[in-house]
């Protein structure tokens, strides 16, 4: 696995710098063109390289648009996390700020509260987040177009985790709606039935939702409609991460 690894890299290392032949890529393996093929074609399928019309490979764009996801996330963490921070100590709540990547919503920053010292939350920077079942999740999707939704939710197979689940999808898009109307989420313990959650939107230069920003606590601590009292400034502080991030409000 790892020689596949290494080769596979070395491919597209090589493709970058200048078109790629089937022969200089098996000579730049040492394997046979047949080999060497079958590599190609697995980077092909993924986008990371792709074959041109004269029969070469170049650096394909499943690798931009990797780069542009990783330097995304470490941009928008960078400008967000002194707010994070700021909104955990005003607040005493721990705070998320989740990203779409790919076709999962994964959490890129995370301030814990010290409340939390006793029963630890399940979610850690880098871990996927339940699309449908989680604050984060269903803002992600709100904001996402009919046929981007559809897509995200190709493969979910929908869970009922607790009693308030939104297992089907007639429940979810309905929750979806009103969430577009009233501008947040909230997640009244939907996947672990302790944590309680309140998110609002955070959006690029372009106007698009790209994030989302959240507040959770435990059942112990905070009740949902706690939390609600805190959604004013938590748009507040979501508008000021977006205006950083390059959002200017439309008038």
């Amino acid at each position: 696995m790892a020689q596949s690894v290494e080769r596979a890299l070395a491919l597209v290392r090589r493709s970058a710098e200048r078109p790629l032949s089937l022969g200089e890529a098996a000579e730049l393996l040492g394997v046979h063109k047949s080999s060497a093929l079958r590599l190609l074609q697995t980077l092909e399928a993924a986008r990371f390289v792709r074959r041109t019309g004269a029969g070469t490979y170049v650096l394909g764009s499943g690798v931009i648009e990797l780069s542009e996801m990783a330097l995304g996330s470490m941009d928008l963490r960078q400008a967000a996390h002194p707010h994070l921070v700021d909104l955990q100590r005003r607040t005493g709540h721990t705070v998320h700020l989740a990203q779409l990547t790919g076709d999962e919503v994964v959490y890129i920053d995370k301030v814990d509260s010290p409340a939390f010292d006793s029963v630890k939350l399940p979610s850690r920077i880098g871990r996927a987040v339940s699309i449908y079942a989680s604050a984060v999740g269903k803002i992600v999707l709100a904001y996402r177009t009919p046929q981007e939704r559809d897509h995200l939710l190709r493969k979910v197979e929908f869970v009922r985790f607790t009693p308030t689940t939104l297992a089907t999808r007639e429940a979810l898009d309905e929750e979806l709606e009103r969430i577009r109307d009233e501008g947040w989420a909230r997640d009244a313990g939907e996947h672990d039935s302790y944590a309680l959650c309140v998110g609002v939107p955070v959006r690029d230069s372009r106007g698009e939702v790209v994030a989302a920003l959240s507040l959770t606590a435990i059942e112990v601590v905070a009740t949902l409609e706690d939390l609600e009292q805190h959604v004013p400034l938590l748009l507040e502080v979501a508008d000021t991460i977006s205006r950083e991030y390059g959002y200017t409000p439309t008038p």
